[in-house]
């Protein structure tokens, strides 16, 4: 295991949590010029980030804390990557201790927005800022430009949403990146967003269920149609993965790859939020709902 000692106040933003999304949106920030401090709880995963990929650019790797936080430039700015709920407001707890007024913390994982709202007050409360980050586009649009969808105060995305605009995917040449506005509201278009996409993959695989079991087409020939699909109106990413998806075969026996995938679907909440919070607000949200429970 190795240990990393950085200089203080040499790094632009840091990352804290090394999984695939972490480290891959910590490749991106250092990709687009922005010295990147990171840090895992597991030092393991540190090593790992550094070992094949500490030369494509600027990286400050940390194997402390309190190290990781020393080596932020002030106004610091710090983001969390680790699971939703308690161990987001334990790591957002050790990050406060660290940091000074003014300072950033971004919470750029799948977090219900009312705790985001809880999470803002309590940082304004310690005059810190928290800022609520939707990122879309799974592990390759975290490393090659997602969509983020941040919130918090306007004053956060002064210092934030430079970087963000710099790593975000973009669209007719505008970066997939906005401030979105105080009390969780990034979070919660990201939590809409997801629920739209479970409505659409629900009429995606609907779709795929009448060709296979209703015509009797392969999944290469679905593939093809799909394809055409893409072409127009019905363009999306979801429809341009499922293609490559349905082309697959199984190199040992030559079965299609989609028939030897268990037919199960599960969730990982937003969905269902989305439909208690219509709910809520007394919004119908009918395909959402109805592809939430089939899964």
């Amino acid at each position: 295991m190795s240990t990393f000692t950085p200089k203080k106040a040499s790094a632009d933003i840091g990352v804290y949590g090394l999984g695939v999304m972490g480290a891959n949106l910590a490749r991106n920030l250092a990709r687009n010029g922005y010295a990147t401090a990171v840090f895992n709880r597991t030092p393991a995963r540190t090593d790992k980030l550094i070992a094949e990929h500490g030369d494509e650019a600027t990286f400050v790797p940390a194997s402390t804390l309190e190290d990781f936080v020393a080596s932020l430039r002030t106004p610091r700015v710090a983001i969390m990557m680790v699971q939703a709920g308690p161990s987001t407001d334990a790591v957002m707890g050790q990050l406060a201790e660290l940091m000074d007024e003014g300072d950033i913390i971004v919470d750029c994982g799948n977090s219900l927005f009312t705790d985001t709202i809880r999470r803002e007050k309590w940082a304004a409360e310690r005059g810190l800022h928290f800022v609520g980050a939707g990122v879309s586009g799974g592990e390759e649009g975290a490393l090659w430009g997602p969509s983020i969808m941040p919130g918090g105060t306007p004053a956060s995305y002064d210092r934030l949403g430079p970087m963000f605009e710099a790593i975000a995917g973009t669209y007719d040449g505008v970066p997939c990146c906005t401030y979105i506005g105080a009390n969780g509201a990034g979070h919660f278009v990201k939590m809409v967003h997801n629920g739209i996409e479970y409505a659409d993959m629900q009429v995606i695989a609907e779709a795929y269920t009448l060709l296979r079991e209703g015509l009797g087409a392969t999944p290469a020939e679905i593939a093809d149609i799909f394809a055409a699909w893409n072409e127009g109106e019905l363009n999306s990413y979801l429809m341009e993965i499922t293609v490559e998806v349905l082309r697959q075969v199984d190199a040992e026996t030559g079965t299609p790859l989609v028939d030897l995938i268990v037919d199960a679907a599960s969730q990982k909440g937003t969905g269902k939020w989305t439909v208690q919070t219509a709910l809520d607000l007394a919004v119908p949200v009918t395909a959402i709902g109805e592809a939430t429970f089939a899964r």
